[in-house]
């Protein structure tokens, strides 16, 4: 608990934690998106959506991380757990509906190996 806050644990919020992933970790481009992943020794995955400036305006970056969160929702169940896993989008993401993100997420996964 902070400040009587109860906060998702499944989300990834330390610096320390990103350093790590994008140091140690492995990583797998698609068309849409970029998946880094790093085993957790957890029993559940945690996440983080990101989406730069270079995908556009905050609208644009907001929609874009949107898209991943819910094709992620659709994909979790048949994903490996015990990972960290941070998706960042690409600029190529925009303008794209929700089946291509989640088939260019499925395809990392492929990639990744981190189908159950």
């Amino acid at each position: 608990m902070v400040g009587n806050v109860m906060l998702k644990n499944d989300v990834l919020r330390r610096r320390d934690d990103f350093n790590l992933i994008y140091r140690k970790g492995k990583s797998v481009g698609e068309r849409y998106i970029v998946l880094f992943y790093r085993k957790n020794g957890l029993s559940y995955n945690r996440t983080a959506f990101l989406a730069s400036k270079k995908v556009g305006n905050s609208v644009k970056r907001n929609r874009a991380k949107r898209l991943m969160k819910e094709s992620y929702r659709f994909l979790k169940d048949d994903t490996a757990a015990g990972y960290d896993l941070i998706f960042i989008a690409r600029n190529s993401i925009n303008g794209k509906g929700m089946q291509d993100v989640k088939k260019s997420m499925a395809n990392s996964f492929s990639k990744a190996k981190l189908y159950k």
